[in-house]
């Protein structure tokens, strides 16, 4: 690699007085919760969204799934989407002097990167729900929508939101055309009466869809051992999982959910509303509006899986409003943010969240290396309840917080940030601050 001082300055990364605080405290904020979210998949089995699995659902156990579920699913994602979604404008905007096809090549370059890192990430480094491979195939169709104006932002997200929920309107639909089948199969069996193959078929659908989703003890005692394997034990008997997400889940699920709100995230920059650039009274109204209706929905959800000991068909029935509740509540978030930011409150808190921020790639990366050796390496995993999980978020925290800011005053980037600088620009960037190396 060329050394930095021969590098073009109009395509060199962003510098430190550059960097917009508030953004990177809501970076912060939502690095910090997507741990909240993501610790149940590192060290339990099959159990994000159905307590009654693995981990427990009664007591402590109930009272942290349905903490997490009211006020943080999907909203920390969300957050992080619309920040990649800004950071698409802003790099791509701060070299506008070059080229533009240096530019696009920089961008598309950058996105490759992202793109491995995401491979190494869930292959490697055994982190099946990692969000990265994600961010660099959405990154690209989210690239052509930069320079639309808010307004239409707003529109396409709707659009793309409204296409994601009716995908669940359909699934919802296709279940319960399932579950009568199903019953009227089974009566049918009971009088001895021959199924026709349609019947047949729904009754080896639903066995299949029981197994996948409400595994027997048995099942859930095979997976936890395979967890407790040698390390390519693992990486072998993830690799189902792991193709999965990254093909089938990605365009099921990821695609609109992430690009909607990628392009929200540029809609709400332009507006100024992400950069504490309304007033006080806007954003108090953000929070009140988004945390009503998004509490309102989300209990809904809550109240329904619970009633019905959550069960598939609860479960159906309540991903229909699914996005109505993330959106809101994630809305009523950024509105609670930004009061904070503005009030001046906790500077000492701010800069600590805002370095976290700085260098999320670093410690999103590390948030799967301390908790595999910590499940994987110490054979935890599937060992501890739900509630009990927490107290490592919680560990990680505070190291994170204490170690972020300490490690930025002697280097410009986190590791991680610096690597993919570097390979970006295809020239060696400044890291340490004290010998400019």
């Amino acid at each position: 690699m060329q050394n930095e001082n021969t590098a073009n300055p109009a395509l060199s990364p962003t510098e430190k007085s550059a960097r917009i605080n508030s953004l990177d405290v809501i970076r912060g904020i939502s690095l910090l919760g997507i741990l909240l979210m993501n610790i149940v998949g590192f060290g339990l089995y099959n159990a994000y969204m159905d307590p009654t699995i693995n981990g427990g659902a009664e007591g402590w156990n109930l009272n942290a799934w349905l903490s997490t579920s009211l006020f943080f699913e999907g909203t920390m994602r969300a957050m992080f989407s619309m920040l990649f979604g800004i950071g698409i404008i802003l790099f791509t905007s701060k070299t506008n002097a070059g080229n533009g096809s240096e530019v696009t090549d920089l961008f598309f370059r950058r996105l490759w990167w992202l793109f491995l890192f995401g491979i190494i990430h869930c292959y490697l480094l055994l982190w099946n729900g990692e969000i990265l491979y994600a961010y660099a195939i959405i990154g690209m169709f989210a690239f052509s929508f930069r320079h639309l104006p808010a307004k239409k932002l707003i529109i396409i997200a709707s659009v793309f939101l409204a296409l994601a929920i009716c995908w669940e309107i359909n699934d919802r639909l296709a279940d319960v055309e399932l579950q009568e089948t199903v019953a009227l199969a089974e009566a049918k069996k009971i009088k001895g009466e021959v199924l026709t193959k349609d019947e047949s078929g729904a009754l080896e659908a639903m066995e299949e869809k029981i197994k996948k989703n409400k595994p027997d003890a048995e099942k859930i005692k095979e997976e936890i051992d395979a967890q407790h394997q040698g390390y390519w034990d693992i990486v072998l008997h993830k690799v189902p999982e792991n193709q999965w997400m990254q093909t089938s889940f990605l365009y099921r699920y990821d695609f609109f959910d992430v690009l909607a709100m990628m392009l929200l995230g540029m809609a709400l920059f332009k507006m100024q509303i992400i950069t504490a650039g309304k007033s006080m009274k806007f954003y108090g109204l953000m929070v009140f509006l988004g945390y009503s209706i998004g509490l309102t929905v989300n209990y809904w959800e809550a109240s329904t899986l619970i009633g019905d000991n959550f069960s598939m068909s609860a479960f159906s029935k309540t991903f229909q409003t699914y996005h109505v509740g993330r959106l809101a509540m994630t809305m009523g978030h950024i509105g609670l943010i930004m009061l904070f930011i503005k009030s001046g409150w906790l500077l000492f808190l701010q800069r600590s969240l805002a370095a976290v921020g700085q260098m999320a790639l670093t410690n999103y990366i590390s948030h799967t290396i301390i908790c595999n050796i910590f499940f994987l390496g110490f054979d935890y995993f599937g060992m501890l309840q739900r509630y009990e999980l927490y107290y490592l978020v919680f560990s990680i925290w505070i190291f994170q917080l204490i170690v972020s800011p300490i490690w930025l005053k002697y280097y410009y980037f986190g590791p991680m940030e610096w690597v993919w600088r570097c390979l970006t620009y295809w020239k060696r960037q400044p890291f340490g601050k004290l010998n400019r190396g």
